[in-house]
């Protein structure tokens, strides 16, 4: 188990420097926090979006995928199928992050599985209707994202950015911003978050309150303290500069890039775009830490019982933290290359474009999680940033950058399935055994 484990660590660690990466570039890329910013928040949040909500995806991965009855009488095989998952993941999201390309871990992972079930028990060892609603999820993923990020841009474009008395606009919109931020976050993860202390109150207190009642306290709470606080930072921020309509030089049309002054608008939509940056963290934690930890879920369960799970599986504490430290460290390591792509890569981004491209990411990436859908956080995030383009510019979208993203999309699944089959392959001719 403890090599188990360090193959499980070695996956996370690859997919922290790929996914996690991907996931902070925008906020990186539009200057709203720094490299070691960007570390941090996502170093705790990522970790405890794991270690709180990332069962619901493992369970679906290490259960749904390869068709668990099939391995009743060899429990062993499907053990050792794991293991190729681990190596073959592993493998191809550390080539893919040496050459800078954001691609899914969701696709390497279920691509894995099924490589190894097909050298298996052939075709028929694959549960294709979750095949089916996983792959639905990724073809709707970034169209569903930029979707939202188009619309929640278009909106503060022409409310705020074209109005000609900007901070008297961003002034009364402060308190919708902070409720559809904080709303839309609170909605999904607040009723598990608070659950404790309902029970709390019903079994030691003896207060019965309906259950919805707590979280949208928390809610409202947070969201009124939020407009406040940024009340007070554009009070701040008004009289240190001017709120002109910014122009662009010929230089900048030139370049496709968006005018770099630093105006009290922006400023505060770096304020928002923290606090969004911090729910992608969180929503990127609880959904594919899933994709690094299921196989050994998996593995260990097998190791413990000598059978298969079949219609469900508990992750043990110790594996859902082996996994958030794993894809921290990744990010802090190697996360660089990656950062770079998604946040300067494929369109110039301020403030106010990354905070609607990562609320509309944590919003498809967290409805997602509730679901148990193990759905591709790189998608979610292009997705965001080319609508996004779409209403800035549509000739500031990179097309060339996009097209090794989109190739390298294309290509996970079979490599991925192609190299675990090769590994699970290779283990049968040697009759490797636990």
């Amino acid at each position: 188990m403890i090599v188990f484990a360090l193959l499980a660590f070695y996956l996370a660690f690859n997919l922290g420097a790929n996914d996690v990466a991907n996931a902070m570039g925008t906020s990186v890329g539009s200057k709203a926090v720094t490299l070691k910013q960007a570390l941090i928040i996502a170093g705790v949040l990522e970790f405890t979006g794991a270690v709180l909500f990332g069962h619901q995806v493992s369970e679906t991965l290490a259960t749904e995928i390869a068709n668990p009855s099939l391995f009743v009488d060899t429990p062993q095989m499907l053990a050792i199928g794991m293991v190729t998952v681990l190596v073959s993941c592993g493998l191809w999201l550390q080539i893919a992050t040496s050459r800078g390309l954001p691609v899914s871990s969701s696709h390497a992972t279920v691509g894995a599985i099924a490589g190894f079930s097909c050298v298996a028990f052939g075709t028929s060892a694959i549960d294709w209707p979750s095949i089916g609603l996983i792959t639905l999820g990724w073809i709707v993923t970034p169209v569903i994202s930029g979707t939202i990020a188009a619309l929640f841009y278009s909106q503060i474009k022409h409310w705020i950015l074209e109005q000609p008395h900007q901070l008297k606009q961003l002034n009364e919109w402060i308190p919708w911003l902070s409720a559809m931020l904080l709303g839309i976050f609170g909605v999904i993860v607040l009723p598990s978050v608070t659950q404790p202390i309902a029970n709390f109150l019903i079994e030691e207190v003896g207060i019965k309150i309906p259950a919805h009642d707590i979280p949208l306290f928390v809610g409202g709470f947070a969201a009124v303290g939020l407009s406040l606080y940024s009340w007070r930072q554009l009070d701040k921020s008004r009289g240190s500069a001017l709120c002109l309509p910014q122009i662009e030089t010929k230089e900048e049309k030139r370049s496709n890039k968006l005018p770099t002054t630093n105006n009290p608008i922006e400023h505060l939509f770096g304020k928002f775009q923290l606090l969004s940056a911090c729910f992608v963290a969180f929503a990127h934690g609880s959904n594919d830490v899933g994709n690094a930890i299921a196989p050994l879920a998996a593995i260990a369960y097998i190791n413990t019982t000598g059978s298969v799970p079949i219609s469900g599986i508990t992750i043990p504490i110790w594996i859902l933290i082996l996994g958030g430290v794993g894809i921290v460290t990744g990010l802090a390591i190697w996360g660089k290359k990656v950062i770079a792509t998604i946040g300067e890569s494929i369109i110039p981004l301020q403030p106010s474009s990354g905070f609607c491209a990562e609320l509309a990411t944590a919003t498809t990436i967290l409805l997602a999680s509730r679901l148990g859908l193990p759905v591709s956080t790189s998608h979610a995030l292009v997705g965001g940033v080319v609508g996004i383009g779409l209403v800035q510019n549509p000739q500031s979208v990179q097309l060339k950058t996009l097209q090794g993203i989109a190739a390298a999309w294309l290509v996970t699944v079979p490599v991925s399935a192609g190299l675990s089959a090769a590994i699970f392959s290779i283990a049968r001719i040697l009759d490797l055994r636990f």
